[in-house]
């Protein structure tokens, strides 16, 4: 097992990320924690990659990955950007990243992530660890130019009653055009349902990339400004790390 305190590299992953208005905003509530609360919107968000090659990993080696959440408000990044976000799904078909991320709070379970481009159709399929098909996403996509963006996504999870906040650094090469055509949510029986999108959909912010590289932090803690702000029991950090890193 790795240790969940020491970080982690992953380079060039192929990244569909993005954002929407869900069907229930009302359940998107429910789904924080005491201290959080949503986006004025209720946006919900998914990250669904693939890491092709074990080479592209400091540890984890190759594997998939698909996340989803709620989107928060005044828990945006240090260096703003998109709006920080509560993991409520989060399905990888690595056992040894499913360990990992568990042991910093995420609620991790088996699953397998497909991406599949086909001219300019990208398709995105999640499914659960039995095969039940959970998500499937469609978009029209283009080709990396020049344009880079980079920054930080923050993260929120919770363990043991400690809110574990942290910032993961990024770097993609996003490609234009970029739009979701449709968001699917083919499981009504499943937990995950209830983040389904709006009829119409309507995309808040997000991108496709082939090359995403980002990192897991050595494990942080909850950085002293969100703390006072929210008031939520937090464990001072022993790993060294500023506040916020």
């Amino acid at each position: 097992m790795l240790d969940p305190a020491a970080p982690q590299l992953v380079i060039n992953a192929r990244t569909l990320l993005f954002s929407w208005l869900p069907a229930d905003p009302g359940v998107v509530e429910t789904l924080l924690p005491a201290g959080l609360r949503p986006h004025p919107q209720r946006q919900v968000f998914v990250n669904q990659y693939v890491v092709d090659d074990e080479t592209q990993t400091s540890g984890f080696g190759a594997y998939s990955l698909t996340y989803l959440g709620v989107s928060l408000a005044d828990m945006d990044p240090p260096d703003g950007g998109t709006p920080g976000g509560w993991w409520t799904h989060y399905f990888s078909s690595s056992e040894r990243v499913r360990r990992y991320a568990a042991a910093r709070g995420a609620p991790a379970a088996a699953g397998e992530t497909r991406l599949d481009l086909r001219g300019d159709r990208l398709t995105a399929e999640t499914r659960a660890g039995d095969g039940t098909l959970l998500i499937r996403v469609t978009a029209r996509v283009g080709h990396t130019g020049t344009e880079v963006h980079n920054g930080h996504h923050r993260y929120l999870t919770g363990r043991g009653g400690e809110l574990i906040v942290t910032d993961y650094p990024y770097v993609a090469e996003p490609v234009s055009p970029f739009e979701v055509e449709s968001v699917e949510f083919p499981a009504p029986e499943h937990p995950v349902h209830a983040l389904r999108p709006a009829n119409p959909l309507h995309v808040c912010w997000g991108f496709y990339s082939p090359r995403v590289s980002f990192a897991y932090p050595a494990r942080p803690n909850v950085p002293d400004e969100v703390s006072d702000r929210h008031q939520v029991p937090a464990r001072r950090a022993r790993s060294g790390l500023p506040s916020g890193s």
